[in-house]
């Protein structure tokens, strides 16, 4: 039994019609039909029933959709496990946005280095996302923000960076008192739906500042961009020199919150971290040990450079 013609079956019974999943998969209909039939002769059933242009899932069809996922994935696993001697195959990714712009670069330049034919697809969402992708391994690893819940052992994390909350002003405004400009100046926000967001209107209610709002965006990049054309100040996580290069602003490091400010978190100054979630059961682990190793190497050259 061809495993691609249970691929092909599943894409079927997910678009719904067999015109739609040829065009997914750009091959003819009529290619499609003969596959569906050769894979109900093999099993000996029927498994849809057609309406017109559209089909539906016999009951002996829909075990064979609950069933087929996981088995399409194991073969594909036993296939990269036997020829897993060879350094040929594809890494998934996943990255939330802050890191794609400021972090990964770098990483993915030593590790395209040390492995030139690994192909690496990267997918960006938020963590909750990336996460439960993690989970159901449609990704191998991801460089996402720490989970706030306790992880189950399939599932690894190392913490790569700390990333404080900055507040980002025009050159002019470098020798000023950030918390003041915080009361005084238009505040162009970073979405508070994001976990960098929410940590910023924290720090915020934290301190009993109530900005003047000016405008709400879901990219850090944007914030900067903002606070370049002089429409107010930036409240975000550091993300590294893609904030601030060739633009005529700059980071101005936060206090910490005092202690006894009651929200009930800690810690008491305002960081997220960045790390790297992976899957341990993984066929491609080894590339996700050398992605590791990667942004280790990455996050110490950071740190080095920041502190410079």
């Amino acid at each position: 039994m061809d495993t691609k013609y249970i691929q092909n079956f599943l894409k079927v019974i997910e678009s719904g019609s067999m015109s739609e999943a040829a065009r997914q998969l750009d091959i003819s209909p009529a290619a499609v039909a003969q596959q569906m039939r050769g894979l109900e002769q093999v099993l000996g059933v029927a498994l849809l029933v057609r309406h017109g242009r559209s089909v539906r899932p016999t009951a002996a069809g829909e075990r064979l959709f609950e069933r087929g996922k996981q088995l399409v994935q194991d073969c594909d696993q036993l296939r990269e496990w036997v020829a897993s001697d060879t350094d040929h195959g594809e890494l998934r990714l996943g990255t939330v946005n802050t890191a794609l712009h400021g972090f990964l670069p770098g990483v993915m330049q030593a590790f395209v280095a040390r492995h030139e034919s690994v192909r690496v697809t990267v997918r960006v969402g938020l963590t909750p996302d990336l996460y439960t992708a993690l989970l159901q391994s449609t990704l191998d690893a991801a460089l996402c923000l720490k989970p706030s819940f306790d992880l189950p052992k399939t599932v690894s994390w190392t913490g790569l960076r700390q990333e404080p909350l900055v507040l980002l002003v025009p050159h002019a405004d470098a020798a000023q008192d950030p918390l003041q400009l915080l009361r005084t100046r238009p505040l162009v926000r970073y979405d508070r739906e994001l976990a960098g967001g929410k940590l910023a209107d924290r720090y915020l209610k934290a301190l009993g500042i109530a900005p003047r709002e000016r405008l709400e965006l879901n990219s850090v990049l944007a914030v900067a961009m903002m606070v370049e054309q002089g429409l107010g100040v930036g409240l975000v996580p550091d993300i590294g020199q893609a904030l601030t290069s060739q633009r005529p602003i700059c980071a101005l490091d936060l206090p910490p919150l005092p202690h006894g400010h009651g929200l009930g978190y800690s810690p008491l100054s305002p960081v997220r971290e960045l790390g790297l979630l992976w899957l341990n059961t993984s066929t491609r682990i080894r590339w996700v040990r050398s992605l590791l190793e990667c942004a280790q190497a990455e996050s110490r050259g950071a740190i080095t450079a920041a502190g410079s």
